[in-house]
C-alpha cells in the first residue's frame, strides 16, 4: 500500500500548456474551498461572516478578487477563499449562521484549472456538452457540469477566461482530456 506521505501532488502534473495568446490551460493559485448547503436566510449571514455577499441566482458566481462563491442549487453554495484561510472562514461562518445548515471543508478534495485564450470555450466544448457561446453562458454563469466523464464546476470568468473546479481524484484524467482537445485547436 502507497504512504500518503509519498504520493505527489496532483497540481504538480499540471504543466501549463499555452499556444502564443491564443490557449493556456494550468493550475489555479491552491486556496480554501467551503461547501455550503442551506437555506436563502443562512446564505445571507455565511456571506458577511465570508466577506462577499453570496449570489442568489443559481447557476451565478460572485467574486471581489479574492474570494469567489457560486450558487451551484437551490440551496447549495461552492466558496473559494486565499490559500490557507479555511479556518478562519469556516469558523467565522459557523459563528454567524443560526439556522440549520451544513458547512464541510472540501479544501483537499477539489483542484482548480484555469483555462484561457481564444481557443478556450473551443478546448472546454470539446468535453462539455454546454453551449459556451458567451449569449448561452454570459461572463458570471457557474455551473456544476461533465467534462468527458469527471464532474467539474465551471466558471466564466471573463469572455475568454473559465475557471474549472475537479475532485483532485480526477485531475489527470481532465488535465489529459483537456490536452488532448487542446491538440485539435492547436497545430
Amino acid at each position: 500500500m502507497a504512504d500518503i506521505a509519498t504520493r505527489r501532488d496532483p497540481l504538480d502534473g499540471i504543466a501549463p500548456i499555452t499556444a502564443r495568446s491564443r490557449l493556456t490551460i494550468e493550475a489555479a493559485p491552491r486556496g480554501a474551498r467551503l461547501a455550503l448547503r442551506g437555506p436563502d436566510s443562512a446564505a445571507v449571514a455565511a456571506g458577511q461572516a465570508f466577506g462577499l455577499a453570496l449570489p442568489t441566482a443559481l447557476n451565478t458566481a460572485a467574486t471581489d478578487g479574492t474570494r469567489t462563491a457560486f450558487k451551484l442549487g437551490p440551496d447549495e453554495w461552492l466558496l473559494l477563499a486565499p490559500e490557507n484561510a479555511e479556518a478562519e472562514a469556516y469558523a467565522a461562518i459557523e459563528a454567524a449562521v443560526q439556522e440549520p445548515h451544513s458547512l464541510v471543508d472540501v479544501s483537499h478534495r477539489n483542484i482548480g484549472i484555469l483555462v484561457s485564450g481564444s481557443l478556450a470555450a473551443d478546448v472546454l466544448n470539446a468535453g462539455v456538452m454546454l453551449d459556451l457561446d458567451p449569449k448561452a453562458f454570459p461572463v458570471g454563469t457557474a455551473t456544476r457540469t461533465l467534462y468527458a466523464k469527471a464532474e467539474i464546476v465551471l466558471w466564466r470568468k471573463g469572455a475568454n477566461d473559465f475557471h474549472v473546479e475537479v475532485w483532485r481524484s480526477f485531475t489527470d484524467y481532465l488535465y489529459g482530456q483537456l490536452e488532448q482537445a487542446a491538440r485539435e485547436y492547436v497545430k
